[in-house]
């Protein structure tokens, strides 16, 4: 379990999208909502990556699964930074959020300066914390490799936010030296899908017209949980374990060091089963 400087504790999360804006879920995931198979009140959300101003990225809302494949034991996806700003997200979603019932983070992406104006507005609202989405695979190249940037982001931010910091990285980084500049500056650690031509260097992505997409999902754990191994070594900042797929792996992730576990694309091709597998460990416990 992971416990924040504002008292915020979480041992189940939503992976940055995974439950829409606002943590309730995209519009084609309420049915399984409305019959009690989705329960967003037993995770900590991230919302869709926000930026400073509207970014149209690839996803189409009229055709959402344009930008999506699957792949066995998981999802390669090309969505990119689609999202129509903060603003919008401050007017439209922000007023109405109740952290009593849903519990919230806010992902943003920008250059230092648009997190740190972004991180201000954002310090009325009612949320457990920021999560800084540093490792975008549908960004340009340059921001997956560029240390300083992602170390300024961290001190922009924290410098302009009341609020608990997340930093998500990508395998792609320098993690070494990133942990060191992000100690006393970031309470937990999350991690990104692996680009595709990372994952498969040999092999075209079926979204290669998009851009080629992250990878996610089980056939992402090799390279994720070798990642989680290697940030517990590094750093005492908490990590949480991604690409969570089987109920088994609960307990093999938090076996390589993770203080708390994400759902992400497993929504996309089996929205049940985060809720199923949450409930199935809790009654275990009693």
């Amino acid at each position: 379990m992971i416990r924040f400087s504002n008292g915020h504790t979480f041992e189940y999360m939503t992976a940055s999208g995974a439950l829409s804006f606002d943590g309730k879920g995209w519009l084609w995931e309420q049915p399984w909502r409305w019959i009690g198979l989705l329960d967003p009140t037993l995770f900590t959300s991230v919302t869709k990556t926000l930026t400073l101003r509207p970014t149209e990225g690839n996803l189409r809302w009229y055709n959402p699964f344009r930008c999506l494949r699957l792949v066995r034991g998981g999802v390669v996806n090309a969505v990119g930074l689609s999202n129509p700003g903060i603003d919008w997200w401050c007017k439209k979603i922000g007023p109405s959020l109740n952290s009593t019932k849903i519990p919230l983070i806010v992902s943003i992406f920008g250059e230092p300066e648009e997190l740190a104006e972004m991180a201000g507005m954002l310090n009325g609202f009612d949320l457990a914390g920021l999560e800084i989405n540093a490792s975008c695979p549908n960004a340009e190249t340059y921001v997956l490799q560029d240390t300083a940037r992602v170390i300024a982001s961290c001190e922009a931010v924290k410098t302009n936010s009341r609020l608990p910091l997340i930093l998500k990285v990508s395998v792609t980084h320098d993690i070494s030296q990133i942990v060191k500049g992000a100690e006393n500056l970031v309470e937990a650690i999350s991690i990104n899908s692996i680009p595709w031509a990372v994952a498969f260097p040999n092999r075209r992505s079926p979204l290669e017209i998009l851009g080629g997409g992250g990878v996610s999902g089980k056939i992402a754990q090799p390279f994720t949980w070798g990642l989680v191994k290697k940030l517990t070594e590094l750093t005492t900042i908490p990590v949480i374990g991604p690409s969570v797929w089987d109920f088994d792996d609960l307990e093999k992730v938090r076996s390589l060091g993770a203080k708390a576990v994400s759902f992400g694309s497993i929504f996309m091709c089996h929205p049940w089963r985060p809720t199923l597998y949450v409930r199935k460990e809790l009654k275990q416990r009693v």
